[in-house]
């Protein structure tokens, strides 16, 4: 690990120590891994009692759906990653043979490569980073080691931001902004992924957290 990388890793340490809930570190999260290894579809899931996963960040709508797959199902590069306690890689998970339910709900997607990386702190695991692309074979070793290298200085931030008052309200907004996105849907004849869009650009713009977008949007059917 250069100097460069590791004031990296350092900085981010401590950003993410300064969010103010959950679904902001796991964003912020997102951003620094996203920056590094160059690709744009990432998301956390977070492990709850009795091994189930929780959404807790995603960029956008096709890495929404493929999660919501792997949650429907119970299998996936995220179990897999969690319950092997190693990184999971797929170069065209469609067609991985490994998780036949998750890989036949998400033919669709859009997407091929997937790298699941476990969210570890040395007393538990916390959940997992996923990497999407649409590229086929997209992920190499490298990339691997470098995800884990951010998994492992961002999962006791995570942890600590987990809560769980901040944990529930991180599945509510996933919850609220899945509503708002139906809403789009149905009045303007979008996809979930234009939709998401839509919210996130209002979000970004206007300095507004997604999940009061949402809120706003579903109480007056007006983002303004």
């Amino acid at each position: 690990m250069n100097d460069e990388f590791a004031r990296e890793l350092a900085h981010m340490a401590l950003v993410l120590h300064e969010q103010p809930d959950i679904e902001l570190t796991a964003e912020r999260f997102l951003e620094y891994v996203l920056a590094r290894i160059g690709t744009q579809h990432a998301s956390v899931l977070l492990l709850l009692r009795g091994g189930r996963l929780e959404s807790a960040a995603a960029t956008d709508a096709r890495v929404e759906e493929a999660d919501r797959v792997q949650l429907e199902t119970g299998e996936g590069p995220s179990f897999s990653a969690i319950q092997d306690e190693k990184s999971v890689v797929s170069g065209d998970f469609p067609a991985d043979p490994r998780w036949p339910r998750w890989s036949a709900g998400t033919t669709g997607v859009g997407l091929h490569s997937v790298l699941s990386v476990r969210l570890r702190t040395p007393a538990t695991t916390v959940g997992a980073l996923n990497l999407y692309a649409p590229d086929r074979d997209r992920f190499t070793k490298a990339d691997d080691t470098i995800a884990q290298l951010f998994a492992d200085h961002a999962a006791v931030a995570v942890a600590n931001a987990r809560s769980e008052s901040t944990l529930w309200q991180a599945i509510e907004a996933r919850k609220l902004i899945g509503q708002a996105q139906g809403i789009l849907m149905e009045r303007f004849d979008l996809t979930a992924e234009q939709a998401f869009a839509v919210l996130r650009r209002y979000s970004q713009d206007n300095n507004v957290k997604l999940r009061d977008v949402a809120a706003r949007l579903i109480a007056t059917r007006k983002l303004s």
